[in-house]
């Protein structure tokens, strides 16, 4: 009876899949992997973190696959992670919660905090279905790549684990998204977008993946205990990295880049808090004096982003001509005025796009503006929060990234074990470039850069929890 059964739920499958693949649609063909995944949940968990960790760069958006549905998620990536929060959540009520120390520390707090204000925010969104999506996908970033993968990072090795486990995969998208982009067009600007589709919604959030990700790949080459052949793929991961870095086209990534390699001196060289703190003053007040004429100059770059590398780079200081750079300056406004208008509450987590529309002037408007928020969002991981959730949802930000980078030091100073030092380090630079790249831009909403930013903070909590000798 019991064959029979087995038998009869089998045949069903088959005919309506086959049904649903007559008219495109895919969506219950990954239904025996989904049952999979769950068994693998319930019995090995910790195969289930490093299997998602792996699908991380390799994941696809849901769109990809079917047409027509109100939500977007990466597959298989996201469904799992959620699952994933759920065994979380379920197992802290039966082992009587979590790790006070962990919860006890300055970046778990900021994080909580966020948490919270973004729950308060949802509440009050002028979109709050939205809102509380935008709170979901938070939550099960967080539960995985942050508090579960703390607890992975009690072991050592699991560090290192995690960071091979993303780039091993990354690099192999990194030959298929250069090879698209052979067969576009190498030195074709107008390629870097559809070249990294479909794993990547755009080829400035694989800039910052790739940028993210150098350090540690440099690390592991020049100053890890690995062996000559271990250090030899290092080496090639490192060189794909270069190469995809360079043919993302995405100048803010170049110039995170190169903050990070500002940082990294700082950092070695130990210069003191006091004397960044009295050099970036000076930056302000040089700003303040010669402002005005730097504007100017700005103002009279005709050179836009192109083909030739050189005035790619050129066009970064171009708000005259380029679309990209001027539509950049046009969504900020959106996103001070928006602040403006709802200074304390803001008008909801994940609601700039729907939203930003009625605050474009016209005389700001680029060719490449739009009212349909399809064309992205406030284009700053800084100036979002603002907008959605207020000045406290901004100062949020910023303290996370303060409190994060005077960790990060504090964590890479502490260890003796030449590893995990290394390690400490090639993060913390690895966090500051995303940290610069998102003045320009904000991809926390997806997987990719969910796995490292968390992903790298969680590394740092833990290595500034336990000397590693």
């Amino acid at each position: 009876m019991q064959v029979g059964l087995v038998y009869l739920i089998s045949l069903g499958f088959v005919l309506v899949n086959s049904y649903l693949i007559t008219k495109d649609n895919y969506v219950f063909a990954a239904l025996p992997a989904g049952i999979l995944f769950i068994l693998i949940a319930i019995y090995r968990f910790d195969w289930l973190f490093w299997m998602v960790l792996f699908f991380i760069p390799l994941s696809v958006p849901l769109k990809e696959f079917t047409t027509g549905l109100d939500v977007n998620m990466f597959l298989p990536t996201e469904p799992i992670l959620a699952g994933m929060m759920i065994i979380f959540l379920l197992r802290l009520g039966l082992d009587g919660g979590y790790d006070k120390a962990v919860l006890k520390h300055p970046i778990t707090r900021i994080i909580g905090l966020q948490l919270v204000w973004i729950l308060v925010t949802s509440i009050t969104s002028t979109m709050p279905i939205v809102s509380f999506k935008f709170l979901l996908s938070r939550l099960w970033f967080l539960s995985v790549f942050y508090f579960i993968a703390i607890k992975f990072f009690e072991e050592p090795r699991n560090i290192r684990r995690y960071l091979w486990t993303l780039l091993i995969p990354l690099a192999g998208i990194i030959v298929v998204i250069t090879l698209k982009h052979i067969s576009i067009g190498l030195f074709d600007q107008k390629a870097s977008n559809p070249a990294v589709d479909p794993f990547f919604n755009d080829h400035t959030l694989y800039g910052a993946i790739l940028a993210m990700f150098l350090p540690i790949a440099a690390g592991y080459v020049f100053s890890s205990p690995f062996k000559l052949w271990m250090k030899a793929g290092a080496f090639v991961v490192l060189s794909l990295l270069l190469v995809g870095l360079v043919f993302s086209y995405s100048r803010a990534a170049w110039v995170s880049v190169a903050g990070g390699i500002v940082a990294l001196l700082i950092i070695l060289f130990r210069i003191k808090g006091r004397t960044v703190l009295l050099g970036f003053a000076l930056v302000v007040v040089a700003f303040f004096m010669f402002g005005k004429i730097a504007l100017m100059k700005m103002e009279g770059n005709k050179i836009d982003s192109s083909n030739n590398l050189e005035k790619h780079i050129e066009s970064i200081s171009n708000i005259s001509t380029d679309a990209s750079n001027l539509e950049r300056l046009n969504r900020w406004s959106c996103a001070l005025r928006m602040f403006a208008d709802k200074p304390v509450l803001g008008f909801g987590p994940g609601t700039y796009m729907f939203q930003y529309a009625p605050f474009q002037k016209s005389s700001e408007r680029t060719i490449i503006s739009t009212n349909a928020g399809d064309g992205g969002n406030s284009h700053s991981e800084y100036l979002g929060p603002l907008s959605e959730q207020g000045l406290l949802g901004g100062l949020l930000m910023l303290a996370l990234v303060i409190v994060s980078i005077t960790v990060g030091i504090r964590a890479y100073h502490k260890q003796t074990d030449r590893e995990m030092k290394m390690v400490a380090l090639t993060v913390l630079i690895g966090l500051i470039t995303y940290y610069l790249h998102v003045t320009m831009n904000n991809f926390l909403d997806t997987d990719k850069a969910s796995a490292g930013v968390w992903g790298f903070m969680a590394i740092l909590v833990a290595l500034d929890r336990k000397k590693i000798t």
